[in-house]
């Protein structure tokens, strides 16, 4: 199987030209591995790829109409010597490494169609959102983030008490401060105030803070169990239709209740339903605007016979496309 080059130059991505989903071009979605396991607290995710691929993920999305391209899997630089004053950081060099190789490869992979990036733990997020949001950039278009995770992952390097660095991409990537000479410098940063979290109900207080201080939409369980997923998703993709934005979606495995995905290493009871988690996704297809995907967070070691992965992947789907009824689409104008 070929690694991903490391650097494509080419044309403004475009994701609006994508034939009814608006989240590529002609139908063309490039799959990225990256087996990365370091920024997690124990070990198997980097087996995380090969699972999503042995249930069948570009079948189901060859099947769907789509040309399916699989890059490989994204190799790492060597890591370079970095030592940090919070000595709870576990494999800070190797994250660094990682978040370099895989921002090159997000911006590659996104140059003329929908990537999905095949985790590996939540710490690859760093390196595609890096990469995403430089592609953004130059087409003049403003990135949106969805977060779909019990966690927000919005600690700097300081605020860390485990050490594990699948919890500081979102803050990375948003410019929060820190990172300067650990993590490699951002071409372009995401504005916080694009970004919305979903489904947390993990939050520490150093987090807390910090998120309310950028500016990040928060939707917890408790809002969800308030007022419905559905209001709060819609209100959403109503500003990133307004702004003509790109919307990446990054979903973590454990987003979802540990009864219908078991294969994850920060299982936090309470998460969405198996009706919720395809209502979400059902929404995102309909509103065409999801312009690259990450699946995050699955160590098969935990899984049930696949369940996990395979449950990812039938959510994949319903995202590009697979439907049980059709319905009105609706417009990119106003509501959704």
């Amino acid at each position: 199987m070929p690694i991903l080059p490391v650097h494509i130059a080419g044309s403004p991505w475009s994701p609006r030209g994508y034939q009814n989903l608006g989240t590529g071009k002609n139908n063309a979605c490039k799959i990225v591995g990256a087996p990365v396991q370091d920024g997690a607290g124990r070990m198997g995710c980097e087996m995380g790829p090969s699972a999503l691929r042995t249930a069948g993920l570009s079948d189901v999305l060859s099947g769907l109409g789509h040309a399916v391209e699989d890059m490989g899997a994204v190799q790492a630089i060597p890591a370079r010597c970095i030592s940090h004053g919070n000595l709870a950081l576990k494999a800070l060099p190797e994250v660094s490494a990682w978040t370099s190789a895989i921002a090159a490869a997000a911006y590659a992979a996104s140059e003329d169609a929908m990537p999905i990036f095949l985790g590996g733990d939540h710490s690859i997020s760093a390196g595609t959102l890096s990469g995403l949001a430089r592609r953004a950039a130059e087409a003049g278009r403003p990135l949106f983030v969805l977060w779909l995770d019990a966690h927000p992952d919005f600690h700097t390097l300081d605020t860390t008490a485990s050490g594990n660095l699948h919890g500081v991409p979102l803050a990375y990537a948003s410019g929060q401060p820190g990172f300067g000479g650990y993590f490699p410098d951002l071409p372009a940063v995401v504005d916080p105030t694009r970004i919305c979290t979903m489904g947390l109900r993990s939050v520490d207080p150093a987090e807390r803070s910090a998120l309310n201080q950028a500016g990040v939409t928060v939707h917890d369980m408790r809002a969800i169990d308030e007022h419905g997923i559905a209001p709060l998703l819609r209100a959403f993709l109503a500003r990133v239709s307004a702004e003509d934005g790109l919307l990446h979606v990054s979903l973590d495995v454990d987003f979802l209740d540990p009864s219908i995905a078991p294969a994850v290493g920060t299982t936090v009871p309470g998460g969405a339903t198996f009706r919720e988690a395809h209502l979400v996704i059902e929404m995102l297809s309909d509103s065409g605007l999801v312009s690259s995907l990450d699946l995050v967070e699955l160590n098969p070691f935990l899984d049930e016979r696949g369940r996990t992965a395979t449950l990812m992947v039938d959510l994949t789907a319903s995202l590009m496309g697979r439907r049980i009824m059709d319905r009105p689409t609706r417009s990119h104008s106003g509501s959704f």
